[in-house]
């Protein structure tokens, strides 16, 4: 069997059971662990088991008795353990279940309760059942590791505490946890598109899966206008995957890009649905980015790109979904739409606000401009900057060509 495999395929549903067994996620993962460790020492002897996931689960499960039989509240755990795990407890991981078509979807819904706030909903949902990193999340959220470390310590402290249950939640009741779920859907796009760390600028196996995940939501709620608008907009993007990076790997800009590498079945698909989605109502985040998408998208050459029109779209989601990044492309946008003095003024007002001076693309933005106006010395030292916070290998090596030909200017 390959173990890498089995567990990157199955270790989320088994995390799921545990915690609904044992009611605590850091104790479910420190018992499957227990138990991977347990498999990695006896299978090889032994053989895989018929069930390896049972396995799994049940070792995990006789590991957390014997941990519970070394503190003084054994006997009323060892019950409660016991108890759930009956065939008449109800199901937290059914897998039968016809509600949900798909088993990560289902485990998204469970894992984003309403009892949480949202951004701890998706926070833990990102680490527990989509396995990004503590830094990985800390990135999306634009927040230290460290402050995203005590978020995500506090809501599964809230959820023991108050015995909040983890399950899959009924049919009538997906409406209220529909806006974290996306929310997750989408950060799982973005960490792929544009990979926060490594020495690949995508991540394409995740960037699949997110865009999977999107059609499946679409099936799943077919009368969501803005779930089309997410799939939209994750199409839309994913269309200029192959024009994004050279033959060796290296950054190519938007307006660079060879537009006959792009994936135009994807682009007239995501065009149609955010169309659809616009048509039935859907006036959110998802649905102006995805029509952003696809001004860009359906640009023949980037001279033809409608910057007007891009402007003022993201100053209408400035107005529903206020957010420094929304502000830093809306700077770009207008820098194109008007001229790179405009753009840089507004930049550097985001700027001394403060929220911002460890973004690193904020400080590549800001370069760019200066470059694009001659001002050598400012644009290299922005550079600088931006080079000293990007983690992507493969920015940092873009950063630093521009670096270099600003320099030698």
């Amino acid at each position: 069997m390959d173990f890498e495999k089995f567990h990157r395929e199955e270790s989320a549903r088994i995390l799921s059971t545990l915690i609904g067994l044992l009611g605590d996620f850091d104790l479910a993962e420190e018992m499957l662990q227990e138990a991977y460790a347990a498999a990695l020492r006896q299978w090889p002897a032994t053989g895989t088991p018929a069930n390896p996931r049972a396995w799994l689960i049940s070792t995990a499960r006789h590991k957390a008795i014997d941990h519970f039989r070394r503190g003084a509240s054994f006997e009323a755990k060892r019950e409660e353990i016991a108890r759930n795990a009956e065939p008449s407890a109800p199901a937290v991981y059914d897998s039968e279940d016809e509600t949900f078509p798909d088993d990560r979807l289902k485990l998204i819904f469970t894992c984003c309760h309403p009892a949480l706030a949202s951004e701890a909903q998706v926070a833990l949902t990102l680490h527990t059942v989509c396995g990004l990193t503590t830094e990985e999340i800390s990135r999306a959220f634009l927040i230290s590791v460290a402050t995203m470390a005590q978020r995500l310590v506090r809501a599964k402290r809230k959820i023991r505490e108050a015995g909040i249950p983890y399950r899959v939640p009924a049919q009538e009741d997906l409406r209220d946890r529909l806006d974290a779920v996306l929310l997750v859907v989408y950060l799982i796009f973005n960490e792929g598109y544009l990979a926060s760390s490594g020495d690949s600028l995508v991540r394409r196996e995740i960037c699949a899966e997110a865009i999977r995940l999107g059609r499946v939501l679409c099936e799943l709620l077919p009368r969501e206008a803005e779930a089309r608008a997410l799939l939209a907009l994750m199409l839309l993007h994913d269309s200029r995957r192959d024009a994004r990076a050279s033959a060796d790997g290296e950054i190519v800009l938007l307006d660079e890009q060879d537009r006959n590498l792009w994936h135009h079945d994807q682009i007239r698909e995501g065009t149609a649905l955010a169309e659809s989605a616009m048509r039935s109502g859907a006036n959110g985040a998802y649905a102006l980015q995805a029509a952003i998408a696809a001004l860009h998208a359906n640009a023949r050459t980037a001279a033809e790109t409608d910057w007007p029109q891009i402007v003022a779209l993201y100053g209408a989601l400035l107005q529903i979904h206020p957010s420094p990044v929304i502000e830093i492309n809306r700077a770009v946008a207008v820098a194109m739409a008007r001229r790179p003095e405009d753009g840089l003024a507004l930049l550097d007002q985001i700027e001394s606000c403060g929220d911002l001076g460890d973004f690193h693309l904020l400080h590549a933005a800001r370069a760019d401009l200066l470059r694009r106006l001659g001002r050598a010395t400012e644009s290299a030292d922005a550079y600088r900057r931006a080079l000293s916070l990007a983690t992507n290998d493969v920015e940092r090596r873009f950063l630093r060509r521009r670096l270099s030909e600003t320099s030698h200017r």
